[in-house]
Parts: C-alpha cells; sequence; structure tokens
C-alpha cells in the first residue's frame, strides 16, 4: 500500500523504538509471490462457509504452509525452546534489526540500519515493570495495565516462540473456538513475514509465566494460513494468522485451556479490550497485559483497520481484541488483534477488520 503522507509510516508495533530513522520511510515495493490457493472440502451444495471460502479464494486467494508434520517434527521444535532461548528471544517487530534488512521491516525502513534497543539482541533477562502497570482490578479505560483478573482470557492467551531468517522472536496469541479444536488466531507477521519467508520452529504457549513456564503445554504448528494479500504484499489490512496445532502430551488446546468465540464482519467502533506479552520496556515479556478503551477508524484512512488507545509494546502482535468481554469471567468474542502502530503515535494500536477474508482462514484452518 502506497502511503499518502510520508511521516506517517506504518511499522507492525514497533513501539517508539525507531525513531526518526523510520520517519519519512516509504515501503518498497515488495516481491511477488505465487498464490497459494487451496481446496475447499465437499462437492455437494455448499454451506455459507463455503461459499465464502471459496469466493476469497477464487479473488484473493489463501496462503497455506505445512510445518511440523510429524511427532519427531514436533518433539525437535519442543526442544529447540530452551527456557533460556525463549529468554532471549526478541519481539517480531524488531526482525529488521535482527536479520539482513530483508522482508517486510527491511521495505517499510528502506534498508536503513535502525538505532540500538536497550539490552540489545540477545539480552538474558528483562528489566522489570514499573508498579503503576500492575491493576487489581480491571478497567474499561487503560492503555496498558497488567492483567490480574485471571478467568478464561489469562489461559487462552499466550505467548509464540518462533524464528524467521535465523533468528528468534515472540509474538503473541490467542486460543479459539473450531472443530478440530487446535486453532489459534494471531497476526500475519507472526506467521510469515509478508512477501517474504513462513515462520519456523513456531510454538504456542497458552498462559505463558515467568521463566518460560508453560502451566498447559506447548503447542507446535501444523499448518498456517494467512490470506492472499498478506502474503503477496504485506497488506496491512490482512495482516491476520490462522494456525491449526499439534496436540500436546495427546491433548488439544481447546480441551486444555478452552477457546475465545470469534465473530467476523461485527459492527464498527464500540467497546474492546486487547490483551498480550508486551516485551519490550516498561514492559518485559512476562506478565500478560491489557488494554480497554472505544475503537475508532484510521484517521488516515491508510487502512481499513480500528485503532484502540493502547501503550503496549513490540511483542503484544498477535494478541486478541473482544468485545462483549466479560472482565469477571475472562470470556468475550475476538474481533481484531494487535497489527501496527503509526510512527508519530505510539498511543494507539491498529487491528485489521475481520471481515470475509478471516472468516474463510479461520474456516479452512479450523478443519484443517
Amino acid at each position: 500500500m502506497t502511503l499518502s503522507t510520508p511521516m506517517l509510516a506504518r511499522a507492525p508495533l514497533l513501539a517508539g523504538l525507531i525513531g526518526s530513522a523510520l520517519l519519512g520511510a516509504t515501503p518498497a515495493p515488495q516481491q511477488a509471490e505465487r498464490p497459494v490457493t487451496a481446496s475447499v472440502p465437499g462437492s455437494g451444495p455448499a454451506s455459507m462457509d463455503e461459499q465464502v471460502v471459496r469466493r476469497v479464494v477464487r479473488q484473493a486467494g489463501i496462503a497455506e504452509h505445512v510445518a511440523a508434520r510429524t511427532p519427531a517434527d514436533q518433539q525437535r521444535v519442543l526442544d529447540y525452546w530452551t527456557p533460556q532461548r525463549m529468554a532471549r528471544a526478541l519481539p517480531i517487530e524488531l526482525l529488521g534489526l535482527a536479520t539482513s534488512g530483508k522482508g517486510l521491516l527491511g521495505d517499510l525502513t528502506g534498508g536503513r540500519a535502525l538505532p540500538s534497543l536497550p539490552g540489545g539482541p540477545g539480552r538474558a533477562a528483562e528489566p522489570a515493570e514499573p508498579r503503576h502497570h500492575a491493576a487489581a482490578a480491571p478497567s474499561a479505560a487503560t492503555v496498558g495495565s497488567r492483567w490480574g483478573a485471571g478467568g478464561l482470557v489469562a489461559r487462552t492467551t499466550g505467548r509464540v516462540f518462533l524464528t524467521v531468517a535465523g533468528a528468534d522472536f515472540v509474538c503473541s496469541a490467542s486460543t479459539v473456538r473450531s472443530a478440530n479444536k487446535d486453532l489459534v488466531v494471531t497476526a500475519g507477521h507472526c506467521v510469515k513475514d509478508g512477501a517474504g519467508e513462513w515462520a519456523a520452529n513456531w510454538t504456542f504457549v497458552p498462559g505463558y509465566r515467568s521463566g518460560g513456564k508453560a502451566p498447559f503445554g506447548q503447542y507446535t504448528a501444523r499448518r498456517m494460513f494467512v490470506a492472499g494479500p498478506w502474503s503477496r504484499s504485506g497488506d496491512d489490512n490482512y495482516d491476520i494468522g490462522m494456525v491449526a496445532l499439534a496436540t500436546s502430551r495427546g491433548r488439544h488446546v481447546a480441551d486444555v485451556v478452552g477457546t475465545q468465540e470469534i465473530a467476523f464482519n461485527a459492527p464498527r467502533g464500540g467497546q474492546a479490550f486487547g490483551f498480550g506479552y508486551p516485551a519490550d520496556p516498561p514492559y518485559n515479556g512476562s506478565h500478560l497485559v491489557y488494554c480497554a478503551g472505544r475503537l475508532r477508524d484510521d484517521p488516515h484512512k491508510q487502512t481499513r483497520d480500528q485503532g484502540l488507545g493502547c501503550a503496549m509494546t513490540a511483542g503484544s502482535s498477535g494478541g486478541p481484541w473482544m468485545t462483549t468481554f466479560d472482565p469477571g469471567t475472562g470470556k468475550g468474542t475476538i474481533t481484531s488483534l494487535s497489527s501496527f502502530k503509526y510512527s508519530d503515535d505510539q498511543r494507539t494500536m491498529y487491528g485489521p477488520y475481520l471481515g470475509d477474508a478471516a472468516k474463510a482462514l479461520y474456516t479452512m484452518a479450523g478443519r484443517a
């Protein structure tokens, strides 16, 4: 997408750490990718969901990737993620700092070098979060507080660990109700680097706790799905990924932690709660954090995304946004997820509108 205002360059949740290096940057044309289309089961009369899938596949395509297929592949991935490696993993938003600058973030910065970050790659420990980020009770209006109310959301939201271009990264994700009981939703850039490569060693840790603790197990990816426009050009309107997980000790993730509902083509605006595991200062990735407030349209009209007042930093990408959320039970309906911030506004997070393309991804991934 061509930027109409150079000062309003977008970057997925770079959270103010880029500074002036990104200002004025315009994305370079991205490498074209051959669309990957997937067949839709059934040859008889199509259900409404199947009709949506077929239309989206025909018009825009869906890209699919097979990840850890066999039990041996899955065990290799689980063995890879030691607590020490988890602690050293960087937020995916910093991909351009840890690699040669190729791919989506390299395009956004025009290949320019970015300033060093506090701690830098390979840091073993993060600074403690300041006390003012802890919240005793849920609030309907906050730009970043620690979630301390427990409930379903504390189990269904987790951290994602992945490898891209030989470097290790983290994101956030949530389980979602599906036919296969294996589905999580996250950001597209937490699954595939735009027109670049697919992530490897992809592992979901629901209810993650400090020190790499996985109270509900670790689940490797079996199959990954992103929309064609994201896979071909990193279109922010389609920054959505769906991942079908392998079981952990023979159990589906939905049976272990439960799931959230998900809605498509929902009314715009309204109240929302956003969750994630921000990992850059003043956060350290050890705790579930939330934002809450009213959704609003992209004021720059460069996307169909909606904005939520939120100061969560890198690492929260892919975390779920929920409406009709009940703070008492921690249960809600996912209608978006954390995707990007504009470089001149670090207190507003933007998330994609979940329309027919997201519904097609959900339908296909939920059957995988």
